[in-house]
């Protein structure tokens, strides 16, 4: 749990920076579309931030489902939002993939968590 936490700090810290990158030195640098793109990422890395205190917050659990959400979060979240961060500063056309498999990741972090919830009940 305490992991989640300090995880949850550190992505949302990044968060807001890579968000108020995209805001200020991206406009004009790269297409507009571009800058959705980024701004997706930088959503999605927020909204599992939160997602990762929100975790911290409930009581110590060893439950293998939860624990495994955690990871999934973290890893879905460098996959994903760190491919679309990628392919906007580099054109690097080899992280398109990337991005989908960070998705199918977060997805299952998702699952697990609530294949622990119902472990917890």
């Amino acid at each position: 749990m305490h992991t989640f936490l300090v995880l949850a700090g550190v992505l949302g810290a990044l968060g807001v920076m890579t968000g108020a990158f995209g805001s200020h030195g991206l406009e004009g640098e790269v297409d507009p579309d571009l800058i959705d793109a980024w701004n997706t990422g930088v959503k999605y890395q927020m909204y599992h931030a939160l997602a990762l205190l929100g975790m911290s917050a409930l009581p110590e659990t060893s439950l293998t489902a939860f624990q495994g959400a955690g990871w999934a979060f973290i890893i879905g979240t460098v996959l994903f939002s760190g491919s679309i961060y990628g392919l906007v500063l580099t054109d690097a056309s080899w992280l398109g993939p990337v991005t989908p498999l960070g998705g199918v990741t977060l997805i299952a972090g998702w699952m697990s968590l609530a294949v622990a919830a119902v472990q917890m009940a």
